[in-house]
């Protein structure tokens, strides 16, 4: 596969102009948008991008981190701390994420989103008013292991970084979290399956394909 060079900015503007002419899949009235990535990808500042120029084009969005739907602390490290297993299977709440996003959202739906339901930091219920995104709103939804989960996504962006790199950029207290992103590539291939592919091993230089 051919990747090119290009500039963040360029590649928030490209994809927002993408998603302004791209149908939902199931004729619904809210498009759903992944950044599918591990932490040290950073899929969030590409989807907060995303957002600020959706904006400038008169395009409401709502971005959305996994990290504000992780399982309660009592549930997630029932089996210890670094557990790898329970981090690829039971970290994120998924039901939460049916119910409160993916479900408003349907054909049908309110729209009526819930932005985040633990603080990752004191987990804590956060107690975030719903949030109203309009017919013609897009979800842009970011965090690791997306891709596994048949979410209806209407749009994939998969930052994708080399072992090496995923290796270097992630702090040494998570290279713990580093055989789940391994078996991910090896039983989902997110940069095989997403619509668009991003190489960050820099995070100076991306390059993409999509």
């Amino acid at each position: 596969m051919r990747l090119e060079a290009i500039t963040w900015d360029r590649l928030g503007d490209l994809l927002a102009e993408r998603l302004l002419e791209l149908p939902t899949a199931d004729g619904g009235p809210w498009l759903r948008v992944a950044f599918d990535g591990a932490p040290a990808a950073r899929p969030g500042d590409l989807a907060s991008r995303v957002a600020d120029a959706l904006r400038i084009r008169g395009r409401r969005s709502l971005v959305i981190g996994t990290e504000g739907f992780l399982r309660p602390a009592s549930l997630r490290l029932e089996h210890g701390h670094q557990d790898v297993e329970s981090y690829y299977d039971g970290w994120y709440d998924t039901g939460a994420l049916w119910r409160e996003v993916f479900g408003p959202l349907e054909p049908g739906g309110s729209g009526r989103v819930l932005p985040d339901l633990r603080d990752p930091a004191t987990d804590r219920a956060t107690r975030s008013p719903y949030v109203q995104l309009p017919p013609g709103g897009v979800l842009l939804m970011h965090g690791p292991l997306l891709l596994r989960h048949w979410f209806p996504f209407d749009l994939s962006v998969h930052l994708l970084l080399s072992p090496g790199a995923l290796r270097r950029r992630t702090p040494e207290s998570e290279h713990w979290t580093l055989p789940a992103f391994e078996r991910y590539e090896q039983e989902t291939d997110p940069a095989g399956t997403a619509d668009v592919l991003v190489r960050a091993d820099d995070p100076r230089r991306p390059a993409w394909h999509g």
